[in-house]
């Protein structure tokens, strides 16, 4: 296998995130084969997977409010389809086979159409058979950008990711569906990338501005990350503004979640850093030359996005979800969930099983409230503007990053940020909380793909 110690020797290759330009008719988004130059250049290049032949797929911007129209063209040889991750879209829209969409099989296409409410920082991947199109390079970001921002130089997009590669650099495909990490961490990788290449540089000048927009679109990995030579602010969560905050140490951050900086150059060797044991340089930012005298004082605050706030906790529809399962996690048994077996016009499997023959027969190794997999029924069924509070349990031995469709949420506790992800460290329990304000039929799932694929998958209906 390839080893993170192996980048420090990489070249220092510039990478510019591809944009799509944005046609009248709207953007064409082509999954399809093609090659990646992830591993130095003493190695091969990599075959992926990529929207439109690039790993990530080309960066798409649209103003807050305007319609984003794109066509997904398939050209792999696997179904698959788009989710707007984070994005409070329309429900037929947002790309999850069998509860919102069929899968767009090879060779056909399918045209999204939705407004974008939100102003901030998303992304779009498969939502079919995820756990490998995504570790295969599928995904790209998708910026909504606010009418009146705060003053900065720069915007840069920077998706982190890491690969399983083999000594021949190439992704290690025999891994794929491996029990062992469905019912641990999930897919954890061997080499990290910033925007598809080893250790980028982007070159920066003293007491510049940077709007940093930073992604973790890892299978599996908690990242935990570190920024030196720059003074930043925290301005946004999972694409919802929040105070400015000082950035003064490292901060973590679980697949799927996102966080906005604006950061001024103020070191001599700025470098965004996993702050991991090895210390890794994940990107750095070459100083050349002086942009202004000292740095900015404009307001960092971003502008607030219509998103329903006033949370009822007085007649707030309750729901408890526990997590049960993976390895040493003392599940002894479960039920399948019937929805695919619905879905694909077959009869459910009856009763409760041990958990060898969920995981031998069934490949299913989670459960959410005993149930292994999509339920025939919702979690809960809400009315439209009905407050909804969620206490999720986790009851094993592994972190889970819990993504809720369609919706932003937040902690029940003082000042916590509104999200669409939530990490949930072992044998802990978070209550989240939101307005059931998008009406339809919407997922909720663990974002460490393998831990979904496993059985860690639900939904619930606003009416």
């Amino acid at each position: 296998m390839i080893t993170r110690r192996a980048a420090l020797l990489a070249g220092a290759a510039v990478a510019a995130m591809p944009r799509l330009a944005r046609a009248a008719d709207g953007y064409v988004l082509e999954p399809k084969k093609s090659m990646a130059r992830l591993a130095p250049d003493d190695r091969p290049e990599t075959a992926i997977w990529g929207y439109n032949g690039t790993v990530p797929g080309p960066e798409l911007r649209i103003p807050q409010g305007e319609t984003l129209n794109a066509t997904l063209r398939n050209g792999i040889d696997q179904p698959t389809t788009i989710h707007w991750h984070g994005i409070r879209i329309d429900n037929a829209m947002d790309g999850v086979t069998a509860l919102t969409q069929d899968p767009v099989n090879p060779g056909e296409t399918f045209d999204y159409r939705f407004k974008a409410p939100d102003a901030g920082t998303f992304w779009y991947h498969p939502h079919n058979r995820t756990w490998e199109q995504m570790a295969r390079g599928l995904y790209g970001p998708l910026i909504v950008e606010e009418a009146e921002p705060p003053a900065y130089d720069r915007d840069l997009v920077l998706m982190l990711d890491d690969w399983r590669l083999n000594d021949d650099a190439q992704i290690d495909e025999d891994s794929f569906g491996s029990l062992r990490d469905w019912s641990h961490a999930g897919r954890l990788g061997n080499w990290p990338t910033m925007n598809g290449s080893p250790q980028p540089e982007y070159a920066v000048k003293r007491n510049e501005r940077l709007r940093l927009r930073i992604l973790n679109t890892a299978n599996a990995s908690v990242l935990v990350l570190r920024l030196d030579g720059m003074s930043a602010h925290i301005v946004a969560y999972d694409g919802m503004p929040v105070p400015p905050q000082p950035l003064d140490s490292t901060f973590i951050m679980a697949p799927a979640q996102r966080i906005d900086l604006i950061a001024d150059v103020t070191g001599d060797k700025p470098a965004l850093m996993l702050a991991g044991r090895e210390n890794f340089r994940a990107c750095s930012f070459p100083v050349t030359g002086e942009a202004r005298k000292v740095p900015l004082t404009d307001p960092l605050v971003l502008p607030p996005n219509p998103l329903d706030t006033a949370i009822d906790g007085k007649d707030a529809l309750r729901k408890t979800l526990t997590i049960g399962g993976g390895a040493m996690g003392g599940m002894a048994e479960a039920r399948i969930g019937g929805f695919g077996a619905a879905y694909r016009g077959e009869d459910p499997v009856e009763g409760v099983l041990p958990l060898r023959t969920l995981a031998q027969e069934h490949n299913l190794v989670w459960a959410l409230n005993g149930i292994a997999g999509m339920p025939l029924e919702p979690l809960f069924k809400a009315s439209l503007g009905q407050t909804v509070i969620v206490k999720l349990v986790n009851e094993g031995r592994w972190p889970h990053a819990m993504h809720f469709h369609g919706h932003h949420f937040r902690e029940t506790k003082p000042g916590a940020p509104w999200r669409d992800t939530i990490l949930l460290n072992p044998r802990e329990t978070k209550e989240v909380a939101f307005v059931a304000d998008n009406p339809g039929r919407w997922m909720l799932h663990c974002h460490m793909l393998e831990h979904q694929a496993g059985g860690m998958g639900t939904w619930f209906e606003v009416a």
